[in-house]
């Protein structure tokens, strides 16, 4: 007897929560464990908290081939309607034929024995068994669509306190139309005047989950009041803030990272949830010009940007040599951008300095540092060495900063030397800036641009010039 009433204690702990019920479903149906990670936790407790009434407008942005469209789509309708067989869904996504393969499948959960062990037999109504729609003798239907699809006839949700069913979005936008204005605003506009009049009640909820593609999708005009509600908004990006992993058994770090080197504009919004404007943020990638072989220089001046710490997920320090010439246009001279240490550090700022003082195009007016952290270190030290070394106290964040220097930029005034080894790298860090994990080469270069745009400032010469 205790032994039965211990079983009937397990099985109502699974069946009352959705993420353990999940896991347990995914594991009989696929033959192997369900591998959790925070984000699944994160997404489940927010989908609770709909059918609790609690949230009823919910967005979640989430890397692709997260368990997305397994936890918030199919499990999730499967169980709340195991739950409430009446309860009224409408699923769309950018494909019709994506949307009613979710349905088959989440049909296919609803009948599989790790359902029916909680929840009991699933009373199909005969009249319904499309691949896109499927009724319940008690009341229920989940109904799948595409974006931009009629959806005359039905509606979701129920018109009392309880929950009683959602709307649900899984990627509303298809990847390779993205970039289309007309698309992208077919498929706002479709939600705008289409699928949230499907409420059955004006508390119905919907929840959108989708990666992020274009800062002008529907997440991003949701969030900026497209709709005037309120939304709950979970963000999960695919580097956490602490620089791990957010799945690091299905995507380890350095596969990450090498995804976001190869394609930074992508891999801020999919996977980051930070989308970049096509064609660069503030500073336009079309600005920048370029030049094979320097010009005859006037002077030039260094400047560097030290990094606070030295971890993997830290910002770099940055040494810029920047070349002034006789037209008044900045070219960037040489870079050098690593990770270093308090004794390496000095060592590399040294040589950088020395090597282009000795470069006989231009005169060497000054390096200018910035005096935080070990960059005021580097400062006491060289100027104790005859270093013409001048701390810079930046007194505007970067995003001010950025616009000051883009009207300079964007005059064709800056150049880039077309071969070097760190171009890729700038022009990948300028294309995502401000949402990119790194902006240590862009502080240097708004100095410059800063320099150049302030004949006022005084240039360092004689006392340290030697």
């Amino acid at each position: 007897m205790q032994s039965q009433k211990n079983i009937q204690k397990a099985i109502d702990e699974i069946k009352n929560d959705f993420l353990l019920w999940s896991r347990y479903s995914f594991e009989e149906r696929h033959g192997f464990p369900f591998i959790l990670a925070p984000h699944h936790e994160t997404i489940a407790n927010a989908l609770e908290q709909i059918v609790l009434g609690k949230i009823n407008r919910l967005i979640i942005n989430v890397p692709p081939r997260s368990g997305k469209t397994e936890l918030a789509v199919k499990d999730f309708i499967a169980w709340t309607i195991g739950h409430f067989p009446d309860a009224e869904f409408i699923h769309a996504t950018y494909s019709k034929r994506l949307a009613s393969s979710n349905a088959a499948e989440t049909r296919a959960i609803i009948q599989h024995e790790s359902w029916t062990t909680f929840f009991g037999k699933p009373q199909f109504r005969d009249d319904t068994n499309a691949k896109d729609e499927f009724k319940f003798k008690q009341g229920g239907i989940v109904y799948a669509t595409g974006a931009e699809g009629a959806i005359t006839g039905y509606g979701a949700g129920k018109k009392r306190a309880h929950f009683g069913g959602a709307i649900i979005v899984d990627d509303a936008h298809k990847p390779n139309e993205i970039t289309s204005e007309v698309m992208r605003k077919n498929v706002i506009e479709w939600f705008k005047n289409t699928l949230q009049s499907r409420k059955n009640a004006p508390h119905t909820p919907i929840i959108v989950i989708m990666q992020r593609l274009h800062e002008e999708d529907l997440s991003g005009w949701l969030l900026n009041g497209g709709n005037g509600e309120n939304w709950h908004h979970i963000k999960i990006p695919a580097i956490t803030d602490s620089g791990a992993s957010f799945w690091e058994e299905q995507f380890p770090i350095q596969d990450l990272r090498r995804d976001e080197r190869v394609n930074p504009y992508n891999f801020a919004g999919q996977y980051m949830q930070e989308p970049a404007p096509m064609g660069g943020g503030i500073i336009k990638n079309e600005w920048w010009q370029y030049y094979t072989q320097a010009p005859v220089i006037a002077h030039k001046s260094i400047y560097v940007d030290t990094a606070q710490k030295t971890g993997q997920e830290n910002d770099y320090t940055v040494f810029q040599c920047w070349g002034v010439s006789h037209n008044n246009q900045l070219y960037l001279l040489d870079q050098l951008r690593g990770k270093y240490e308090a004794p390496e550090l000095l060592t590399m700022g040294r040589a950088f300095y020395h090597k282009h003082k000795s470069d006989q195009n231009g005169t060497l007016r000054k390096m200018a540092v910035e005096d935080k952290v070990s960059g005021t270190g580097l400062i006491q030290t060289l100027k104790r060495e005859g270093v013409a070394v001048l701390p810079i106290k930046r007194d505007k964040d970067k995003i001010t900063r950025a616009f000051d220097a883009a009207p300079f930029i964007e005059s064709g005034n800056v150049f880039l030397q077309r071969n070097a080894p760190y171009l890729a790298d700038f022009l990948a860090e300028a294309a995502v800036f401000p949402n990119g994990r790194h902006d240590d080469q862009l502080d240097p270069c708004f100095d410059a641009v800063c320099d150049i745009q302030s004949p006022r400032r005084t240039p360092l010469v004689g006392k340290y010039g030697s």
